[in-house]
């Protein structure tokens, strides 16, 4: 998986992009519904495999998952223009499993679960695959994800960001 971090900075990105004007709130809910899909972590606890459909980088990191969660989202908190407030939570949300699937380690994301069980990577995996806990996030390892974060995550959120910025301001002059 990529880091919170990452996932978090292109919810953030997806928001902004999406909806300049963006809400605390919306911000809010879209950081963390691009978190989210990793409470399936929690399995491991109770003895649920990896490749279960709800193991690691299964039905949470799932395209329905992101369809009904952003929906369950937009019923209860979209206020003015509910269509927006949805794709901004859907991107967010499916983010996660983009993410991933461009790791350098794990067993694939379950995309298509529940109708199809099977995992997938993107070619690219160029995004080191963040360790499972705090502990071993500090670590030499870690300082290896966040490199590649700031490479593969960062760089193209900050040029999407600024590119967005400077595009709205010069709209916004003519």
């Amino acid at each position: 998986m990529a880091s919170i971090f990452g996932h978090g900075l292109v919810a953030y990105t997806a928001a902004k992009v999406v909806d300049s004007k963006s809400s605390k709130l919306l911000i809010f809910l879209a950081i963390g519904s691009s978190i989210l899909p990793d409470l399936d972590v929690l399995g491991f606890s109770f003895g649920i495999d990896y490749l279960h459909p709800l193991g690691h980088r299964g039905v949470t990191h799932s395209i329905l998952f992101a369809v009904l969660w952003s929906g369950l989202l937009t019923f209860f908190f979209g206020k003015s223009i509910k269509l927006i407030f949805a794709v901004v939570l859907f991107l967010s949300t499916v983010s996660h499993g983009v993410l991933d699937a461009m790791t350098s380690g794990g067993e694939g994301v379950g995309f298509l679960i529940p109708f199809d069980n099977s995992r997938y990577f993107f070619p690219f995996r160029g995004i080191k695959v963040s360790p499972i806990g705090i502990e071993k996030f500090f670590s030499e390892w870690g300082i290896r994800v966040i490199l590649s974060e700031l490479q593969y995550i960062a760089l193209p959120c900050g040029i999407v960001l600024l590119t967005h910025y400077f595009l709205s301001k010069k709209q916004t002059a003519n």
